[in-house]
């Protein structure tokens, strides 16, 4: 009986040395297993140093879009009015002269002030000798922001 007694003793304290490893290793697995506080700040750093990056290239982009599109508008606007000017021998005193004539079909919204708020320039230009009465020779950009490469909207 006495070695019974002492087999079951040597039973429970290998036993519950056992357990007490496996509970300290369960304590290492469980504090190694989380970030800590610097690695996630370095994480979070580095993220938003990319964001910024990327959320700059996507301004120029859509600003270069927009530069683009106003570029464009002008030209076609700019081809309405000299035609317009040669077919009628008279160059139009509006915009709204370029669309009752369907020289336009529209009026486009000027890019960078998201409104058809375009500034026309009259002059007493003549494109050819028959025309008979001056207007509108150009317009511009009603926008006073500078171009990326440093021009005014409003010079285009």
């Amino acid at each position: 009986m006495l070695i019974l007694n002492r087999e079951r003793h040597l039973n429970r304290w290998l036993h519950s040395v056992g357990q007490h490893r496996l509970r300290g290793a369960a304590s290492r697995r469980r504090q190694t297993a989380g970030f800590t506080l610097i690695e996630l700040m370095i994480v979070i750093t580095i993220i938003l140093i990319l964001l910024g990056i990327a959320a700059s290239s996507y301004r120029n982009a859509v600003r270069h879009a927009r530069e683009a599109v106003l570029k464009s508008d002008l030209q076609e606007l700019r081809k309405s009015i000299d035609n317009y000017t040669l077919d009628k021998q008279a160059a139009p005193q509006s915009l709204d002269d370029l669309l009752q004539a369907k020289y336009l079909h529209s009026i486009p919204i000027d890019p960078m002030t998201h409104q058809a708020d375009w500034v026309p320039v009259f002059d007493n230009v003549v494109l050819s000798p028959d025309q008979n009465n001056s207007g509108m020779t150009d317009l511009h950009s009603n926008s006073g922001d500078t171009a990326l490469d440093g021009t005014p909207y409003n010079t285009w």
